[in-house]
């Protein structure tokens, strides 16, 4: 009976399970999915992460490539985000050119590195003017369940932690870049934004960390990025339900509380890396 009825009324079916203040899948409103972290997976990249929220599946490898800085910035290097969801990880994606929620993703990810300022993209310049890295961080879906943005934005923190660059000099006899690939060196990995993210149902209910089948059932979603700081980075909120200041303002705290418990797994996963 039970089945018939989230069948028939999903909707109304979830709602009996907020009204107690719990959800079908036994967890409460402000409790996350276990999260689990592994880094270096990908032997051929310069960096790897590949980062679980519950279900959810993302996988971000990093590869580090030379090129010529800006015209306008011959100090910089480049960060070049992409999120790839493929029919691999959900039905609900199809094969060819991007879709619209991967776009969306690729430039929300952007936005977070921009405004978070992970690393100085001054230090991605080994010569002003001459030669610069440029920074592939390619995030491959591999099982869509809700909360894309979170793991997104969690496994390329953790990637970029793992990355390691070579030693390159400038040959001034030739112009050439000579590659000490014995000698590497890891990123100055600044700042480490964690993106957490909230369903909204009826203008009353929030929850965190929603699952696909409660993102397609929510009036609305919201996802807030904080900095080691506790400091704001990134809110997007696309549509839907609107947010008291007050209800806004637990959110900010929940991320805040959040991004301390993703940091400390973080540490803890690139510490025990470290000491292996």
């Amino acid at each position: 009976m039970a089945a018939g009825y989230k069948t028939v009324e999903p909707l109304e079916y979830y709602r009996k399970f907020l009204k107690q203040n719990c959800r079908p899948d036994g967890r409460d409103l402000s409790e996350f999915r276990t999260t689990t972290i592994n880094v270096g997976s990908i032997t051929t990249a310069d960096g790897s992460a590949l980062v679980k929220l519950g279900n959810c599946t993302v996988i971000c490898g990093i590869k580090a490539e030379f090129t010529s800085p800006p015209t306008d910035a011959p100090n910089k290097g480049y960060i070049v985000p992409n999120v790839d969801l493929t029919p691999l990880c959900s039905s609900r994606f199809r094969s060819g050119p991007p879709g619209e929620e991967a776009q969306v993703a690729s430039q929300f990810i952007a936005d977070v590195i921009e405004t978070s300022q992970i690393i100085q993209k001054e230090d991605l310049c080994i010569q002003s003017g001459k030669l610069s890295w440029v920074l592939y961080c390619d995030l491959i879906c591999l099982d869509y369940d809700g909360n894309l943005l979170d793991a997104c934005v969690c496994a390329l923190v953790a990637a970029l932690r793992n990355v390691r660059l070579p030693s390159v000099k400038i040959s001034e006899e030739t112009g050439l870049a000579q590659v000490t690939l014995s000698s590497k060196s890891p990123l100055n990995v600044l700042k480490q934004p964690v993106s957490t993210s909230f369903a909204v149902f009826d203008d009353t209910y929030i929850i965190v960390d929603p699952t696909g089948e409660e993102e397609s059932l929510a009036t609305g979603l919201l996802t807030v990025v904080t900095d080691d700081d506790g400091k704001l980075c990134t809110i997007r909120k696309p549509g839907g339900s609107s947010l008291s200041a007050e209800k806004l303002q637990e959110c900010i705290s929940r991320a805040v509380s959040r991004h301390k418990e993703v940091r400390a797994l973080l540490d803890e996963v690139l510490l025990s890396v470290k000491t292996q």
